[in-house]
Formats: C-alpha cells, structure tokens, sequence
C-alpha cells in the first residue's frame, strides 16, 4: 500500500525514538511483524470530550449523598475483612456512619478528608514469595467503596471486550472461555506476561494523569492521590508510599484496570486476540517465532510507556499446554483442563484440614471438606476433569479412612469399630494390633470394607466427582 498525506500513519518523533518504524505492521495483523510502534498518541481535546468532562465536574457531590454512603457501608460489611490500624470492626461501622455521615459528607465536599495509613501484612504467594497487602480501616474502605460506586458505571464502559478482572458481569470463566476460542482457531502459542509486583510498582503520576482524562472534580482527584500516599504501618512503623496501590482497598482493582486499559487499547489496535484479568495477560499467537517478537515489544511498551517491570524468568512464550492461567491449562483445540499446580495447592488444603493434631471432630472435618470441595469443583467446572474428579476422590476417602483411624487410637479402638462396621473379629484385631503406619493401615482390605462409599455418605461426605456431576446436569 502507497500512503498519501491523507492516510499516512502519525507517529510522533518520540514514538520513533523510543519503538522505531514498523510501516509493515498494520493494525489488523493478530502476532505483529515488527517491533512495537508504540502507542497510538493520545487524542486532542474534543467538544464531546469537553462536555463529558464537564459532567464530572460534580462528582463529589454523588459520592457524598446519604444513599450511596450506606450503600457502600452495606458493601464493606458484606465483605466482611479485618480491622484496619484503628482496630473498628465492620460491625462498628453502621452505628458510626448513623452518628457521623453528616460530618463525613462535609469532609468530603469540603475536600477535608484524610485517610489514615494502611496496615501491611504479608501472605505468602501458592508458588512462593510474599505478597504485600495493605488493610485499609473500615472508614477508608466505606470511602473508597463510595467513590467506586460512582467511578465504576463511567469508567467501565471504555474498558477493553478482553479485559474480565473485577469488573461488573464478568469473571475468570468468561476469561478462560474466549483463551479457549482463540486456541480452537489454531493459535496454540501464548505469550505468558507476568508483571512483577504489578500493585506495589503503580505509578502515582502516571496512573492519575488517566483518571484525569476522565475525572474533572479536582477533589476527587486530590482524594485518589490522597488514598494512593497514604502510608504503609508495617511491624510499628509508618512508611509513606511514593509508588504503588496495595492490595486490599476497593479501589484498587479499578485504578489497577484503569492503568492497564492503556495495553488494553493498545493489543487491539494492533489486532492481538488477548485476554486480561487482573495484571495476568496471555496473548495468543500462531507461532513461537511471531510470540518471541510480542513479548520483547510488549515488554518494552509496559517498561517505557506505563512505568511496569515485566518478570522475565516468569514470562515465556511457550506452547499453551505447558502454561497456566488463572488456575487452569489449555490444551491444543481449546480444551481447558486443570493446572498440576492447582491439584497441588489443593491436597495442600485437605491434608491441612485432616490433620489430627488440628482437634476436629470427624463431623467437623467432613463439613471443612465439602466447603472446600464446593467452591474448587464450581470454579473447575469448566475442565475435562471428571477421571481426575474420581482420583481425588480415592485419594481424600484414604486421608479420612487414615484420620478415622487414627481418632481410635488404640489397638482396641480400632477394633472395635472396625467389627462394628461388620469386620470378623480377628480380622478388625489383626488390624488394631499390626505395628504399620496410619497411611499403610488405611489401604487395607479391613479399612476398605468398613469404610467404603456407603460410609462416606452415611457421615455426609459430597464428594468431587459427584459434584462435579451435579454442576454437569445443571449446565
């Protein structure tokens, strides 16, 4: 194609400084042929942009009203959460917001508001590391709850058809369901982004120079930036945060969407088929060769144009089978299976609660279990998974057989309930007196017999592939 003045590209001088030219790669193309352009400058000023500016000229004035505060306390105690440095529980807020959203409101139309600092915390990540959280007090949250409720309804209808994390009518399935499409259409390689401590690298300015572009309430703006400094009370000591927006708050997962809008935009006009949730984007591509060249330019465009550190030895481009995403594994032809690493976390989990030493009683121990097994089977239910539904099943009835022995304790013990489960007398003694292990006693013919599936559903026991079969007739 010959470009003319009328249809010839604009690209900036620091656009070719920072990408270089790619007259070859024009939007339309799914894995890119040349080195990232850079993104698309950003638009001048319009009269619509004017006007929808000047509608959010007042939104404080939204935020700040009784029914949307109370709204935001119902949300925040529905949530539930721990205290923040203030030590007031959620139960406390409604009583508090009674007495004081008059004054509340003020501070907020006023422009007055403080925020106190955060309490950290540190929680290990399943694959390892700490993840740093920040637990805002329940007045911020209530807060923050507040502006998200006005925020949210303007800025969400701009955000990306890919983008599924926190946001209103969207979720992980619906994430997993178009990776799955795309994989069906052949492209079988994926390019695996992992942004490295994504919510603690947040760049303030960079980050509100976007909410900018939409906000015009100058207190608003001031609150945002209010929120994003306030410090970080970690082990007695109060640090104030130049970068960064901890996990933890409501507001986070919005500005977090907001920022990453701007890659968003970008992987479509250059016509990507991707999916985002959250700071997790696979990019799905035909070829290693096309997802090499991606991933160095998707790179480049996140270090240089938003700020952000690209994890590299966690990033690959690799066959979609040999990677994970939100839990799951694609295979070739867009069949979702579940992740090794989920499985592991999992067994994790069971043998937690099977514990001995944890002083539960078997009741106790079995409700724990369907809870458990209740929330991974309807989010797994999306995966050919039911031959490995059947070996966890096998798996857990022997943990459980091993804590029922265990709960016995003595040779009599064990006897004793193993004839009253119909075992010959010298068969359940043969049992109770042998000097092997829990694990190696509840694999024999004695512990199968007077546990069997039958016993299971006498103590009430809803296993994972009846679960799972149970979300199958309803789908």
């Amino acid at each position: 194609m010959k470009f003319t003045d009328a249809n010839r590209p604009q690209v900036s001088a620091r656009q070719l400084e920072l990408f270089g030219p790619s007259p070859e790669c024009l939007p339309g193309s799914d894995e890119g042929s040349t080195p990232w352009s850079g993104a698309a400058e950003e638009p001048g000023p319009s009269a619509a942009g004017h006007e929808n500016r000047a509608a959010t000229e007042h939104l404080m004035e939204r935020i700040a009203t009784r029914a949307n505060l109370f709204r935001a306390c119902r949300k925040v105690k529905a949530n539930k959460g721990s205290a923040g440095v203030d030590r007031q529980t959620v139960q406390e807020l409604s009583e508090w917001l009674e007495a004081g959203w008059h004054e509340l409101r003020d501070e907020l139309l006023d422009g007055r508001y403080e925020p106190s600092p955060v309490r950290g915390k540190r929680i290990p990540k399943p694959a390892g590391g700490i993840r740093q959280l920040g637990i805002p007090t329940v007045r911020d949250r209530l807060v923050q709850q507040a502006v998200v409720q006005v925020l949210e309804p303007l800025l969400d209808p701009g955000f990306s058809e890919s983008s599924y994390g926190f946001r209103p009518g969207r979720s992980a399935h619906d994430a997993l369901r178009a990776g799955s499409s795309y994989v069906e259409e052949g492209r079988e390689i994926v390019v695996d982004l992992d942004l490295e401590k994504f919510f603690d690298r947040v760049n303030h300015d960079i980050l509100m120079s976007r909410l900018a572009r939409h906000v015009e309430d100058k207190r608003l703006l001031k609150l945002v930036r209010r929120f994003l400094q306030a410090g970080l009370m970690q082990d007695g000591i109060c640090v104030r945060r130049e970068e960064g927006t901890p996990q933890g708050g409501p507001l986070s997962p919005l500005l977090a969407n907001l920022l990453l809008d701007d890659l968003d935009k970008e992987l479509e006009r250059r016509g990507h088929c991707f999916c985002r949730y959250a700071d997790d984007c696979n990019i799905y591509v035909r070829s290693q060769k096309a997802g090499e060249r991606v991933r160095a330019s998707v790179t480049q465009f996140l270090e240089k144009k938003l700020k952000l550190k690209v994890n590299r030895p966690k990033s690959a481009v690799a066959p979609v089978e040999e990677r994970k995403f939100l839990g799951y594994r694609l295979w070739p032809g867009g069949t979702l299976g579940i992740a090794p690493q989920s499985v592991a976390r999992l067994k994790s989990k069971v043998r937690q609660i099977t514990k001995r030493s944890r002083g539960r009683s078997l009741k106790q121990v079995v409700n724990e279990l369907n809870s458990l097994i209740r929330g991974w089977v309807a989010y797994f239910r999306l995966a050919r998974a039911k031959g490995m539904m059947g070996d966890l099943d096998a798996w857990m009835r022997r943990k459980l057989r091993c804590l029922k022995l265990k709960q016995c304790k003595r040779a009599i013990g064990i006897a004793r309930f193993l004839m009253a489960r119909g075992i010959e007398r010298d068969k359940a003694w043969t049992l109770g007196g042998s000097g092997k292990g829990w694990w190696r006693l509840s694999l024999s013919p004695q512990s199968h017999r007077a546990m069997g599936k039958e016993w299971f559903n006498h103590i009430g026991l809803n296993g994972f592939a009846d679960r799972y079969r149970q979300l199958e007739s309803i789908a």
